[in-house]
């Protein structure tokens, strides 16, 4: 298995409003339906009822789209969404938006079940670290991100006609800076004294993580 090999997206460097940028997020919302993540996230959550009384934040946030489906479905549960886009006009309305640098923003006092979709891939080194620091306060993590495996790419090449430049370069570079089996709970520092953690892999080119504590 190659090293992680983490360099920039062209969608991060992309104005919100910048067609190709419009487009590309068109993509990524079919490829995250292919794929299931959200799907997965939304099922895991009932697993966890109480955790989830106490708030659900998703950190990467995007488009909001996945934040507005987790308001609706758990309608007693306080709902946030972290990211550097500004709030979506169509947000869900009690979804409550914190706009800026993760590391920047505080993480909730009572942290209940973070979710992250195709997010931490972004992060390396130190930056990871940080991150799981940052994690410390929740109660359950659900965490979808790129399986760092040939058959991605593969995958991924067979979709090339259909999605813009954008799309078909930052699927490669993410799969890149993807992860392999025990990657993600080590570079984040969740140890099995505090967290039982349930690692998969799909065909689909998941890698799935979900942990929580003891």
């Amino acid at each position: 298995m190659r090293r992680r090999v983490v360099i920039p997206e062209l969608l991060d460097h992309l104005h919100a409003d910048d067609p190709e940028a419009l487009r590309s997020r068109r993509d990524l919302r079919r490829i995250n339906q292919l794929m299931g993540n959200e799907r997965w996230a939304c099922q895991t959550i009932r697993r966890f009822p109480v955790a989830a009384q106490l708030g659900i934040v998703e950190i990467g946030a995007g488009d909001g789209k996945l934040c507005g489906r987790l308001a609706r479905l758990f309608p007693q549960s306080p709902v946030s969404g972290y990211d550097l886009a500004p709030r979506p006009v169509d947000l869900e309305v009690r979804v409550v938006w914190q706009r800026g640098d993760l590391f920047a923003l505080p993480a909730p006092a009572t942290g209940g079940v973070l979710v992250a979709n195709l997010f931490i891939h972004h992060f390396e080194g130190d930056s990871l670290t940080k991150l799981g620091r940052w994690l410390e306060n929740f109660e359950v993590l659900i965490l979808s991100e790129p399986n760092r495996s040939l058959l991605p790419h593969l995958l991924g090449g067979l979709m090339h006609p259909w999605i813009n430049r954008v799309t078909r370069h930052d699927m490669h570079v993410s799969i890149r800076a993807g992860f392999a089996t025990g990657e993600i709970a080590s570079l984040l520092g969740l140890g099995a004294d505090r967290w039982s953690i349930c690692e998969t892999s799909t065909w689909r080119g998941t890698r799935r993580v979900l942990a929580f504590r003891h």
